[in-house]
């Protein structure tokens, strides 16, 4: 085990025994195979699932493993066809049984924190499917809830809005201005310090840099 994995599972325990403190089901996987195997394995057949944007979904094969299942069904925008049916999507995600993503940021403390434009994925965080299950790397964790939301402001933000192609001053400068920029992706910030629900968000941490 190389000194980086044994760091990751350190911090890992610590991290799950304070989002357990907060009502939030917590797991470690070593790798992104075995996150999606035990993802996987937490979803009812005949549930209805959905899922937000992230990059995390997609590196780790979550979204492939989903888009194979054939025991579910998978409300899945790529497959709009208009505005209007991503619109539809959207709110029938608020009623899903399993809603997947990923977090912007988690501090060790066990907070979680997500910034969000549209504001559909941080919705379902907060209310409406009966679970929410989050993926994430090791790289998403911070000491603290103060470097969880810097981390969330001056670096997956930046990335993000490189990545989406927006016009906003992060995309040359690299870090937050605080912009009201037409294509500004920071509409809400939110910080979830607790589950009201016990174990209704399940987190999955893995031992790997995914996402931004």
């Amino acid at each position: 085990m190389t000194p980086t994995e044994r760091y990751y599972e350190q911090l890992a325990k610590t991290t799950m025994k304070n989002l357990e403190k907060r009502q939030i089901q917590a797991h470690y996987c070593s790798n992104s195979a075995q996150a999606v195997t035990l993802a996987s394995e937490l979803i009812q057949p005949d549930s209805v699932v959905s899922f937000g944007g992230s990059m995390t979904l997609s590196e780790t094969g979550m979204l492939d493993a989903l888009r194979n299942r054939t025991d579910l069904t998978l409300l899945d925008r790529s497959k709009a066809g208009s505005e209007e049916e991503v619109c539809e999507i959207y709110h029938k995600a608020l009623s899903s049984d399993y809603f997947f993503m990923s977090s912007n940021a988690i501090s060790a403390t066990g907070h979680l924190v997500n910034i969000d434009g549209t504001g559909n994925r941080l919705a379902a965080l907060i209310y409406g499917p009966s679970n929410v299950i989050i993926l994430a790397g090791m790289n998403k964790v911070t000491p603290t809830l103060e470097e969880a939301v810097s981390r969330v402001r001056h670096t997956a933000s930046p990335i993000n809005a490189v990545r989406l192609d927006r016009d906003t001053p992060c995309t040359l400068s690299g870090t937050c201005s605080d912009c009201l920029s037409p294509d500004c992706i920071c509409a809400q910030t939110v910080i979830t310090r607790r589950s009201n629900i016990p174990n209704r968000i399940k987190v999955i941490l893995i031992g790997e840099q995914l996402g931004f």
